[in-house]
């Protein structure tokens, strides 16, 4: 395998170059993505990870099947990812503070040149390891099996298996050294003007008397003696150095060699010129084998890390919510034609307030919801607080996080991806911005909708409500006009129930598309969250505003309390 253009993700598919478009930050904001990255990892950096992630989006089925059968491999070996991340973990750990892949000075020291080899070995320890890792779990994902195959040829092409035994090698040899033996001359006045190498052991020096010091001194160069016993002929190796710069490294305080105060620190630099002296053949080795070496890289598995990461703490968090009641599903891509432009979920449910339940704040309703050319544009009526919002949402939900490859919060989920999602939510709703005046709602929607595109999915939520019934309604008759005319997947809460009442005179003008009513049933006056599609259950946009602020005749009268869950 050439891998000189070859890169590897587990977020899109080799040779697949795909269309991002960014969700906005209000669209963020109105799906719930921020709350629920937030749910998933403690860490702010994974946070911001995942939401990135999330929030770029392509039509591109192939990246939605890759995605998703990554995650299910993931999801599904819990071993094999918690082992995953400790070796990314490592691997990220030696690029960020190893020297593998940087160049070296050629002045570089045994020392030095053996840290680097045992960078490397490590290294090819943790491809590895990752290679038994992947090769040990029940994989069928084509991105995974891709790492897989990645990691073997990785090893093979980089000659892993000669580099190994070249480490083996040097290794044997270098750890055989225990003592180093030095001759220093002394002048007239018995002071040090000369240092000199005369041999290196493979033992620890203990004892010996006068004769032994002076005679267990000899060496062939580049050798290492088996024992300090004297058997060869005294030679001496001096140093190429001035004996004007020669430090005064003698100490008076008894026959040990100890260094005076600040003359510690030239030890090991005279240590270190003595072994590249005396190991000077394994020097020029460790050399040779290391610019065989010096184009490997790590970068390419390091930057699976933060892919790793987002899959991870995803399924981390749906095991969670697993152990909570809560069901989820693998998305599945349908197999009609792009234009169809088709969803089919079952028993889907709003991941957010899912999540929220959990700390008892909701009681979660699941639905089914289908988008198709008969039902591309839904109307959705019904009570105030009643639910609408939540579909809303939770439809935009499903479309995300299948789209990331995340299983999603339904019983089934078959759909064709859309390129981006645009959401359109009220002050009341969205309170990070104030958008009160219409003029600044027409502006807004302008916007979406030019950006927009027959393969977008359109969240409206309230639109064109912060003005009169009449003005409103004017304005979102027209606005669905549009969107029928693009070909948008819509959803449309609003609380003007003649605008769902009119839908066959706006369908009358599209024969390929149709706009439908979807309510949010009443269930004796409580709220239900179930939605079905039928004809609005009333007329009266001012009656809900009526009663969600207690001014209707009959709460006036008898001073009904109204709560502002209500």
């Amino acid at each position: 395998m050439n891998r000189e253009n070859q890169t590897i993700s587990l977020l899109t598919p080799p040779a697949c170059v795909p269309d991002y478009k960014i969700l906005s930050d209000a669209a963020i904001h109105d799906l719930g993505l921020d709350y629920i990255c937030g749910q998933i990892t403690e860490k702010k950096s994974e946070q911001t990870l995942c939401l990135s992630i999330l929030s770029k989006m392509t039509e591109n089925p192939e990246v939605t099947r890759y995605r998703s059968d990554v995650f299910a491999d993931i999801y599904r070996n819990k071993a094999m990812r918690d082992e995953m991340l400790r070796i990314l973990d490592k691997i990220n750990f030696l690029r960020d503070y190893g020297s593998i892949g940087r160049t070296y000075e050629e002045s570089a020291n045994v020392w030095d040149l053996m840290h680097r080899l045992d960078e490397l070995k490590d290294y090819i320890q943790y491809v590895e390891a990752i290679f038994k890792s992947l090769s040990d779990a029940e994989l069928h994902s084509e991105g995974l099996l891709g790492l897989k195959e990645y990691t073997d040829n990785l090893y093979h092409d980089n000659g892993f298996s000669e580099l190994k035994k070249d480490i083996e090698a040097l290794r044997a040899t270098t750890t055989e050294l225990r003592s180093v033996t030095v001759g220093i001359n002394l002048n007239d006045r018995f002071e040090a003007d000369g240092i000199g190498l005369i041999s290196i052991n493979n033992k620890y020096f203990t004892k010996s008397n006068l004769l032994d010091t002076f005679c267990e001194k000899i060496s062939m160069k580049d050798a290492i003696k088996s024992d300090t016993e004297w058997k060869e002929e005294y030679k001496y190796h001096p140093f190429a150095a001035e004996t004007s710069k020669m430090p005064d490294i003698i100490s008076r305080r008894g026959i040990a060699l100890i260094p005076d105060g600040d003359m510690m620190e030239d030890v090991p630099r005279y240590m270190n010129r003595v072994t590249n002296q005396m190991l000077s053949a394994v020097v020029k080795k460790l050399k040779s084998v290391l610019d065989q070496y010096v184009s490997v890289t790590i970068t390419d598995i390091t930057e699976l890390i933060p892919e790793f990461i987002y899959y991870v703490r995803f399924a981390e968090y749906i095991e969670r919510l697993n152990g909570r009641g809560l069901h989820f599903c693998k998305a599945v891509l349908a197999a009609g034609a792009a234009d169809e432009r088709m969803m089919r979920a079952k028993a889907f449910y709003n991941l957010k307030l899912a999540t929220m339940s959990a700390e008892g704040r909701e009681k979660i309703v699941d639905n089914d919801l289908d988008f198709g050319k008969e039902c591309l544009v839904y109307i959705l009526t019904g009570a105030n607080r009643g639910g609408k919002t939540t579909v809303t949402q939770a439809v935009g939900l499903l479309f995300a996080l299948a789209q990331g490859g995340i299983f999603v919060p339904a019983d089934s989920f078959t759909f064709q991806p859309v390129d981006c999602i645009y959401t359109h939510f009220p002050a009341d709703e969205d309170r990070t911005t104030d958008l009160g005046r219409l003029g600044e709602e027409c502006r807004r929607f302008r916007q979406i909708y030019s950006d927009s595109t027959e393969n977008s999915l359109l969240l409206l939520n309230e639109t064109f409500s912060t003005t009169s019934f009449e003005e409103g309604y004017f304005i979102a008759k027209d606005a669905v006009r549009a969107i029928l005319e693009k070909g948008i997947r819509t959803i449309y809460n609003t609380h003007m129930h003649k605008l769902a009442f009119d839908r066959e005179e706006l369908n009358r003008s599209y024969d390929s598309v149709k706009a439908v009513s979807l309510i949010v049933k009443a269930d004796g006056g409580n709220r239900s969250f179930k939605i079905a599609m039928a004809p609005p259950e009333g007329m009266s946009y001012a009656g809900d505003i009526a009663r969600k602020y207690g001014v209707t005749y009959e709460m006036l009268v008898n001073q009904i309390t109204v709560h502002d869950d209500e």
